[in-house]
C-alpha cells in the first residue's frame, strides 16, 4: 500500500508540471498539433518498449478498457485542456481540474459496487461547490468556453484513469499504457500531418522541449507509474493524492511561467484539498460483488463451534 501511494504521489508531482509545459508548447504549435505530436511520440516509445519485452497482444477482454484509457488519457484530456489553455490560464485550470480525483473516485466506486458514506458525499459536494464557485466567479459569472473543454476534459479522464488502474490489477502498468498509446497511433498519425498543416508552426527550442517532455514524461513514464500506483494502492484512495496537483500547478505556473494568480486561486485548491482530506477519512463500506459464483469451485466445509 505504501509503494503504491508513493509511486502515485510520484505520478502526481511530474502531472503538475503538464499545463505550465503545454502553455510552452502552445508557443510554438497549434492545440491539435501538440496533441498528435506528443500522442505519436509517445506510441512510438510505447512499441519499442513493447517489442524489446516480446509483450504479446493484450486479450480481447481487456480492448475496451484500453480503448478507454486511449479516448480519455491519451487523446482527449490533452487535446480538451490545450484547446482551453489559451483562454482559461494555468492557474484556472488548475484550479477547475482540482474535481479530477473527484470524478475518478466517483466513477472508480460505480465500477466496482463500493458504498461510500454520507460523510465522503457531503465533503465531496462540498469541494464540487467551491470549484464550481470558483470557476464561475472568475469567468464573470458565466461559464467560459474554456471551462466547457476543462468539463469534457474531466470526465474522459475520470474514466480512463479509473479503466487503467482497473487494468493495471491484471496486467503491469506500463503495459496498459503502452497499449492504449500503441492503439491511438492510427489516428494519431494523420492527425498529425494534418494539423501540421492546418495549424503552421512556429518552433523555439522551450517549445520543442515541452512537447518531448509531454511525450516521453507526461504521456508515457508518469502514466505507467500512476497506474501502477492506483493498482497498488486502490483507485478511490491513490486518485485523491492528485488534489495536491493544482496547488502544485500554480506554484509552477508562478515560478515558470510568471502567471498572475487569481486571488481566489490558492483559497479554492486549499478548500477542495480539506473537503477530499475527509473523504479519506469517512468510513467506507465493503464493495457489493457482481460477479457470479463459480458453481465448479471448491467449497470449504463449515467450521463448526
Amino acid at each position: 500500500m505504501g509503494r503504491g501511494l508513493a509511486m502515485a504521489a510520484l505520478a502526481v508531482v511530474a502531472f503538475s508540471l503538464t499545463f505550465p509545459a503545454t502553455t510552452w508548447a502552445l508557443e510554438g504549435f497549434g492545440p491539435w498539433t501538440v496533441t498528435f505530436a506528443r500522442t505519436v511520440v509517445a506510441a512510438l516509445i510505447a512499441a519499442c518498449a513493447l517489442a524489446a519485452a516480446r509483450v504479446p497482444p493484450p486479450e480481447r477482454r481487456h480492448l475496451p478498457g484500453l480503448a478507454l484509457v486511449a479516448a480519455g488519457c491519451v487523446l482527449g484530456f490533452p487535446l480538451l485542456t490545450a484547446l482551453a489553455l489559451p483562454t482559461s490560464g494555468t492557474a484556472h485550470a488548475a484550479v477547475v481540474t482540482g474535481l479530477l480525483p473527484l470524478t475518478t473516485a466517483i466513477y472508480a466506486t460505480a465500477r466496482t459496487g463500493a458504498r461510500p458514506s454520507p460523510v465522503f458525499w457531503a465533503a465531496a459536494a462540498a469541494g464540487a461547490a467551491a470549484v464550481v464557485a470558483f470557476a464561475a466567479v472568475d469567468s464573470g459569472g458565466s461559464p467560459a468556453r474554456g471551462d466547457l473543454y476543462l468539463a469534457a476534459a474531466l470526465l474522459l479522464c475520470a474514466a480512463g484513469y479509473a479503466e487503467g488502474g482497473r487494468l493495471a490489477g491484471r496486467l503491469p502498468g506500463w503495459q496498459v499504457i503502452s497499449w492504449a498509446l500503441v492503439a491511438s497511433l492510427p489516428l494519431a498519425l494523420p492527425g498529425f500531418t494534418v494539423a501540421l498543416l492546418a495549424e503552421p508552426p512556429r518552433p523555439t527550442a522551450s517549445s520543442l522541449a515541452a512537447v518531448l517532455w509531454l511525450a516521453a514524461g507526461a504521456s508515457f513514464l508518469s502514466m505507467l507509474v500512476w497506474y501502477g500506483g492506483l493498482a497498488r494502492a486502490g483507485i478511490a484512495r491513490a486518485s485523491q493524492l492528485q488534489l495536491a496537483q493544482p496547488l502544485l500547478t500554480l506554484v509552477w505556473s508562478t515560478a515558470l511561467l510568471a502567471e498572475p494568480l487569481p486571488a481566489a486561486a490558492p483559497l479554492t485548491a486549499i478548500a477542495v484539498l480539506a473537503c477530499i482530506a475527509i473523504t479519506q477519512r469517512a468510513p467506507r463500506h465493503p464493495a457489493v460483488s457482481y460477479t457470479t459464483p463459480d458453481p465448479h469451485a471448491t467449497r470449504r466445509p463449515a467450521q463448526s463451534g
